[in-house]
């Protein structure tokens, strides 16, 4: 296909990451996104994409192991140009490699035009409360990064008919959770609110177990 078809050619020092990074960062401070010596083995974790304009089915999306600084610059990002689910192959172009969670932000993407925005996660306060929260979730026999869970995620959009935003876990990807929306702040704010909503039933658990030992 030519540009005159339709294919916008995006390049990086063109594109402004300000609100992607901002939302980034947030994600980092809250720990959802991040790199730590006590955690999965010290790699680094999470990731966040942002479906460019055009109606070109390309988005940009945060580089792998690229979760230890609060921050990312230009050279910390790459364009994800095409993507095929069923041959687990991702097209990109920038700087960096494409983290191997691309093809899960391509499922979303691919299924509905009007998710513009995802935030992959590490959360475990989240992923714990799956089942307290009535979460959608994929299974834990689903592999990360694999065609397989891009499948389940395409499953899971039609099955709990998600539109605009939405959240899930991945219970075969420990501590994964996905937040997706049409804009970056409203994918930002399912985040947070699942968080926070987590954290309440952790902490009533928590107190109720304790109250059993006052006399």
């Amino acid at each position: 296909m030519t540009e005159t078809e339709g294919v916008i050619k995006y390049q990086l020092q063109d594109i402004d990451i300000t609100e992607i990074n901002a939302w980034r960062s947030i994600m980092h401070r809250l720990a959802v996104i991040g790199q730590s010596r006590d955690k999965y083995a010290g790699y680094g974790y999470g990731n966040i994409s942002q479906r460019l304009s055009g109606n070109s089915g390309q988005f940009l999306i945060s580089g792998t192991q690229t979760g230890r600084p609060e921050s990312l610059t230009r050279k910390d990002y790459c364009i994800i140009e095409h993507a095929d689910l069923e041959a687990n192959e991702i097209t990109s172009r920038g700087p960096c490699k494409p983290s191997s969670e691309a093809l899960t932000h391509t499922a979303l993407y691919q299924r509905d035009p009007a998710i513009e925005n995802a935030i992959h996660g590490h959360c475990p306060e989240i992923w714990r409360q799956t089942a307290a929260l009535a979460l959608p979730h994929s299974a834990e026999n689903v592999p990360y990064g694999t065609p397989e869970m891009a499948e389940a995620v395409q499953s899971l959009l039609q099955m709990h008919g998600f539109r605009q935003s939405g959240l899930f876990t991945m219970l075969g990807h420990e501590d994964g959770v996905m937040a997706f929306a049409d804009t970056m702040a409203a994918a930002g704010r399912e985040m947070i609110d699942c968080l926070a909503q987590a954290l309440v039933i952790a902490q009533r658990c928590k107190a109720n177990y304790n109250s059993r030992f006052i006399i």
